[in-house]
């Protein structure tokens, strides 16, 4: 009978700041929280990741190694960063030079299950529920759809 190699979920090596507040389960490691964060349960937050004051994290989220998010941020229920973009037409397979960046600026709501491909998002943005964001965002406002685009605001 083979045996699988098996890993245990949990909280090592975080760099937490004051009044942080996290829901188990969740896998986080060898990444910073800032000061009154929260993250909710069934999340995993690499290594690496910067997440910044009063940030808020929904359940069900995985953010990935080289993503950056600011402050005042709220990231909705089951949303996905990405960092491989299979630029050799596949998975980078742990090729750490392959992946690419995300940085979130301050004040960034991102809806329930939207997908972030390594991409920059400027201050004051909201990403609709389910969008697949696949490139910067450099202007404050409202951006949803596959590919997310800025809605037009009314006339």
């Amino acid at each position: 009978m083979n045996r699988p190699e098996i890993y245990q979920a949990g909280v090592r090596d975080v760099a937490f700041g004051r009044g942080v507040k996290i829901v188990e389960p969740c896998n986080l490691y060898g990444c910073k929280i800032g000061d009154h964060c929260f993250v909710g349960p069934f999340t995993e937050v690499q290594k690496d990741v910067v997440i910044g004051a009063r940030t808020r994290v929904q359940s069900h989220t995985f953010i990935c190694e080289l993503v950056t998010i600011g402050e005042d941020c709220f990231v909705g229920h089951g949303v996905m960063f990405v960092n491989d973009t299979f630029s050799i037409g596949g998975p980078a397979q742990g090729n750490r030079d392959l992946w690419r960046e995300t940085v979130i600026g301050d004040r960034v709501s991102i809806g329930s299950n939207a997908t972030i491909l390594p991409v920059r998002i400027a201050d004051d943005v909201v990403i609709g529920a389910g969008s697949v964001v696949t490139g910067d965002i450099t202007s404050p406002g409202i951006y949803a759809g596959n590919p997310a685009r800025r809605l037009l605001a009314d006339k």
